[in-house]
């Protein structure tokens, strides 16, 4: 499935279910703070084991809800998210040349 095929199906989820009447940015934004919360709390006390193995199909499940409430804020805020990624990228790569970021994990400012 593509990204584009999965937005519009969990657009099309929502709006079968008239949910669109709650999702202004202001509770998605919330909502997507909740869930990335929740994928957060996958890697909890997990000690040593940096990509909780055991728990990969729920990390999976709590980053579907988090991609889905970005795709809902997106819409909502209209904003063309596979654009707005692009733009993005193109601004890191001003940012984070690959001749100075390369193996480095600082910031910018510090490169």
């Amino acid at each position: 499935m593509t990204f584009e095929d999965a937005a519009k199906h969990a657009l099309a989820f929502r709006d079968e279910r008239e949910w669109k009447q709650f999702h202004n940015p202001k509770d998605l934004a919330i909502s997507l703070c909740l869930e990335a919360s929740e994928l957060l709390e996958v890697f909890q006390w997990s000690g040593t084991d940096l990509e909780v193995v055991e728990k990969r199909k729920h990390a999976s499940e709590e980053l579907a809800d988090v991609a889905i409430y970005c795709i809902y804020l997106a819409e909502a805020l209209g904003v063309n998210l596979p654009s707005a990624i692009e733009n993005k990228l193109s601004k890191n790569e001003t940012n984070y040349p690959i001749a100075k970021a390369k193996g480095s994990s600082k910031k910018y400012s510090e490169l």
